[in-house]
């Protein structure tokens, strides 16, 4: 037997890294690791436990088989280290930041992982997005067009659980350790 990874997925603003903080705790209690990202952005800029790292960097841990998973988004790499597999293999179970676009190659490597797509509200995510600051209006605007065509019925034939994060941060947080729970529970 070995861990399951769980893969977080939601579009920029959803409430991703404040989930995670939130949870934290119980996960651990729970026996789960949050991995950190690798991010080609600066450890100030990227807002969420994460490491963030130089272009250059980046490639150099890639080509050195550093990255259980890696890709590219919005202008940006993210690298999830191999550490993971250890972890996994060591029968715990892996909460990672992940991408909706990349769910296609980390399913083929991980193909056993438990897919969750947090949601959220149209004019919630546009105001946090600008709250947020780190971005143009027309940036924005692109991510909100983006995640316009994701809807229920593509994440489900995707074989996804929603988590709505429109509300507290605690309900949503509630809500994750029930379906982590509800799925298998944490070893």
């Amino acid at each position: 037997m070995t861990g399951r990874l769980i893969y977080l997925m939601g579009p920029s603003g959803s409430g991703k890294d404040s989930l995670l903080n939130a949870a934290r705790e119980r996960l651990a209690e729970r026996g789960c690791v949050i991995a950190r990202r690798v991010i080609t952005r600066s450890a100030e800029a990227v807002g969420e436990d994460a490491i963030g790292v130089s272009s250059a960097e980046f490639d150099q841990q890639e080509a050195a088989g550093g990255f259980a998973l890696s890709w590219r988004a919005n202008g940006l790499a993210y690298g999830i280290p191999r550490q993971i597999d250890g972890w996994l293999a060591a029968e715990q179970d892996v909460l990672i930041n992940g991408s909706r676009a990349y769910l296609p190659q980390a399913r083929q490597r991980y193909p056993d992982l438990l897919g969750v797509l947090l949601t959220v509200e149209p004019a919630v995510l546009r105001e946090r997005l600008l709250r947020r600051g780190r971005e143009s209006t027309e940036q924005i605007e692109q991510r909100l067009a983006r995640n316009d065509q994701f809807d229920a019925a593509s994440a489900e034939r995707d074989g996804l659980h929603l988590l709505d994060n429109s509300a507290s941060i605690e309900r949503a947080g509630d809500n994750l350790l029930a379906l982590i729970g509800a799925s298998r529970t944490c070893a």
